[in-house]
């Protein structure tokens, strides 16, 4: 008997570390199991740097039948008892092989808020022969609900991170000049950070419209950037147009996110749809407040004037404004990344979260009678 995990992720973001945590427990367990990933994506080398049992698949698209064909053959060689799909592709494909191969225990993990599309295809794999959706957190839940899933068949359980890359004693990791010296920035440069995937719903054009509010309160506030995508020139070009080139720097895909993290001051998430977004989990996890909008999961992880800042999506001055607040009132900015340093570790560790999903494992195995283990 075998488990499958599916995802067809081809870069690395929040949804890949995900499912690479739950591999490793799952690997740490004993289960056995086949973790289906694109070759020679950054899932595909961390896993493999990991020892995991990487079962290498091209998937093109939602209907690429190569890819549905020998994933089916492996699911029933195999012996799969359930298969988990972990983003829209792998929910596809990974359905379509399961039919084939009769695999009786199909999951989905579900990260984002974006509303179901409306069209038959789309609903129909998130209903047929699905035993449950997994929801990254109470906002997705909604979404799902309002999409017509049943709620019965929705289980919460957020996303969790390793705290270990923050913890190091690492002279390099925990000297907060990491960045500065990097580029150049000033003692009493005020470093605001964001990590995440360039695209829209990630809301970047209204932070740099932020951030022409905040050159002309505190010009000291410098804009790091981290991340890649397709909006890259645009915001690139927009910063220029916008006058804030001096004071905004794009980072693009980095490594070291530790590192840059612990070189910030604070940490901003500016997006209009968010499932949870671990990035905050990150950078609470190095003692940051945080500015967050209040759409999605991230109210569940930034509690306003407790773990953080909230306010409304699509608003610069309103981002501006939290900004301001936290870069003048220090002892508040260290109060609530305090307090966000607590509860992440109390609940949101990559263990936790692998320990969720495990039971729910079980627990529908034991309805259908199916061993795992």
């Amino acid at each position: 008997m075998s488990l499958f995990l599916i995802d067809a992720g081809k870069e690395w973001r929040g949804g890949q570390r995900q499912s690479f945590f739950l591999a490793q427990a799952l690997k740490r367990r004993g289960y056995n199991f086949f973790f289906v990933v694109q070759p020679e994506s950054p899932l595909y080398q961390k896993a493999s740097e990991a020892v995991l049992p990487v079962f290498p698949l091209k998937m093109r698209s939602e209907l690429d039948l190569v890819a549905i064909n020998r994933l089916g053959r492996a699911m029933k060689r195999r012996r799969c008892v359930l298969a988990h799909f972990h983003d829209a592709h792998s929910v596809a494909v990974g359905s379509a092989a399961a039919s084939l191969a009769r695999v009786p225990i199909r999951i989905i993990s579900r990260r984002v808020d974006f509303p179901l599309k409306r069209n038959y295809f789309s609903r129909r794999k998130y209903r047929k022969k699905i035993d449950t959706i997994i929801a990254i957190s109470e906002g997705v839940k909604k979404v799902l609900i309002e999409g017509g899933i049943d709620p019965d068949c929705i289980d919460v359980v957020p996303s969790g991170i390793d705290f270990s890359p923050f913890e190091k004693d690492d002279l390099v990791l925990k000297q907060d000049s990491y960045l500065r010296r990097e580029l150049s920035f000033a003692p009493d440069d005020y470093l605001v950070g964001i990590v995440a995937h360039l695209a829209d719903h990630k809301g970047h054009k209204y932070l740099i419209k932020a951030t022409e509010i905040l050159k002309k309160s505190a010009p000291n506030i410098k804009m790091i950037i981290v991340g890649e995508g397709p909006l890259r020139m645009m915001l690139n070009k927009q910063a220029s147009d916008s006058g804030v080139e001096d004071i905004v720097f794009f980072l693009g895909f980095r490594e070291d996110i530790p590192q840059i993290l612990h070189s910030l001051d604070l940490f901003v998430i500016s997006s209009y749809l968010e499932g949870m977004g671990s990035s905050i989990l990150d950078a609470m996890a190095c003692r940051l407040p945080v500015v967050g909008t209040k759409v999605g999961g991230i109210p569940e992880v930034v509690i306003n004037g407790e773990t953080g800042l909230l306010v409304p999506p699509r608003s610069p001055s309103a981002l501006a404004r939290a900004i301001l607040r936290l870069y003048y009132n220090k002892a508040l900015a260290s109060r609530l990344g305090q307090k966000g340093y607590e509860v992440v570790h109390q609940k949101f560790s990559a263990e936790a979260m692998a320990d969720k999903i495990v039971v729910l494992y079980e627990k529908i195995a034991s309805t259908k009678g199916v061993k795992l283990l």
